[in-house]
Order: C-alpha cells, then structure tokens, then sequence
C-alpha cells in the first residue's frame, strides 16, 4: 500500500513541479496539441468512414433482410470505432513522447538540474534517440496488444468479465504508461528497455500508483494533454529514485548513512519534496 500512495504522490509531485516552473508548463504543451490535433482528425475521418470500411469488408452479407443486415453492420461499424479509439488511448502516449522527444528531453533535463548532482546525457544523437524511442514503443505496443486481446476475449466471461477484468485492464494501461513515461528520463541515462521494465517489476506497486491514475485522467477529454508535462516531470522523480539517486539527499545529516546507498530497497518509499 505504501508504494501504491508513494506512485500517486511522485505523480502529484511532477504536477506541482510544472506549476511552479510556468514557463516549463507551455514548453510541454505543444507535443500534446500536434498529437491531440492528429489523432482528432483520424478518429473524425474514422467515424465518417467506418460505416463503409464495414460494408466493403461484409459483401456476403448485402443480400440479407432488414432489420438483420443493419443490426450487423452497424455493430461492426461501433466495433469498428471502439477499437480505432482504444488504439488511440494506448498510443497517444507513446505517440506524444516520440513527437515531442526534444521538448521532453529537455523538461527531464531541468528537473534533474532543480533536484541537484549530475545531469545524466545520452551522448547519442537525436535521430539515435528517436530511433531508440520509436522501436522500444512498438515493442512494448506489441505486447499491450496482445494483451488487450486476451482481456477482450475474458470480457465475454459473465461476471469477472464485467468487473474483474476492466480493473486489470486498468491496472496493465497503468505500468505500461509508466514505463513509457519513466523511459525519458532512464534513456538517457542508458537504461535499455529490459533494464527499464526489470526496475518497475521490482517495484510495480509504485509503477500503478503513478501510472494507473493516470489513465483514468487520461479518459478525460483534453486531461492528457495538460497532464503530460507533469507527468514527465514525476516519472523523472520516480526514475531517480528507482536508481537510488535521491538517496543522497534522504541520508544528509544521518551519521549512520552509508558512503554509496545505491537503489533503493524494493519495499521502502523514499517520499519526494515538496515545492
């Protein structure tokens, strides 16, 4: 429970710090309304052209009787959209980052500079980085895909379908966000994709905590463009911590404190400043 509250607050964190650097909070801005403004027209053309996508793909069935021949289509046609929308749910996060990966970079950058000590580079160029960004997002689409399909088939379960399994759902949009989100700041410190998901496994109920409310906000229409400055700027705090960087700060004036703690112990929540 601690690391469930501990996630939450390093997201509410990240919030705050935006807020309090104002100018940081526009320069975050942008890639969110280039996404927002992408994925809007591809969703509208989408609803305009299911209808039709539905009727080329069904041409067996245009001998059929009313009302059978429209009960069908236009289920597929609502099947059709809701998986275009959930499409754009599980990527636009993945989208914006790739997008706005210099405005990100950057953002992370100055956190890491208000927190103190050394800030991590890449060294790696920025088409490098973008390569680097792009393929790890596919990858991890992948496998929330595959996902999402074992979740849709156990939704016809009665019951735990209904209940059980949209709350897993949520639960496995949730560390994946995170994962994304954290992956800015832990690139450049050149933590490669599976070193990134082997902290979070260690530590997953602080990876819900962060990402799972997240996605609820993100339901939201508009939220998840104001909301992503901030959240890069908490999943650069929970990076931090995850590889023990504000330990330094947590130990000062301890005379028991060790020389190099190191990560921190999964099952200890070191709580992050407050603005």
């Amino acid at each position: 429970m601690g690391d469930l509250v501990g996630g939450f607050r390093y997201l509410l964190a990240g919030q705050r710090w935006v807020f309090a650097n104002g100018r940081w909070l526009g320069f975050g801005l942008l890639p969110g309304l280039v996404s927002l403004v992408l994925y809007a027209g591809a969703l509208v053309g989408l609803g305009f052209g299911a209808d039709d996508l539905t009727a080329w793909a069904t041409p067996f069935a245009d001998d059929w009787s009313s009302p059978w021949l429209a009960l069908f289509r236009g289920f597929l046609t609502a099947l059709v959209f809701a998986l275009g929308l959930f499409l754009a749910v599980i990527t636009f996060t993945a989208v914006t980052l790739l997008i706005g990966q210099p405005f990100y970079e950057s953002l992370s950058e100055q956190v890491d500079r208000t927190e103190g000590g050394e800030v991590p580079e890449s060294g790696r160029g920025l088409w490098q980085d973008l390569w680097i960004s792009g393929r790890d997002s596919v990858r991890l689409l992948l496998r929330v895909v595959l996902y999402g399909i074992l979740l849709f088939a156990l939704g016809f379960v009665p019951v735990i379908g209904q209940t059980v399994v949209p709350a897993i759902g949520f639960c496995v949009s949730g560390y994946f966000l995170t994962q994304e989100l954290t992956s800015v700041a832990l690139q450049r410190r050149r933590v490669d994709l599976g070193g990134q998901l082997a902290l979070l496994r260690g530590r997953r109920a602080l990876a819900l905590g962060f990402g799972v409310p997240l996605v609820l906000a993100f339901l939201v229409p508009l939220v998840a463009v104001f909301l992503m400055p901030g959240a890069v700027a908490g999943a650069t705090l929970m990076g931090r911590h995850l590889l023990g960087e504000d330990t330094g700060r947590e130990d000062a004036g301890r005379k028991d404190a060790p020389a190099d703690s190191g990560a921190a112990p999964a099952g200890e929540f070191s709580p992050p400043p407050s603005w």
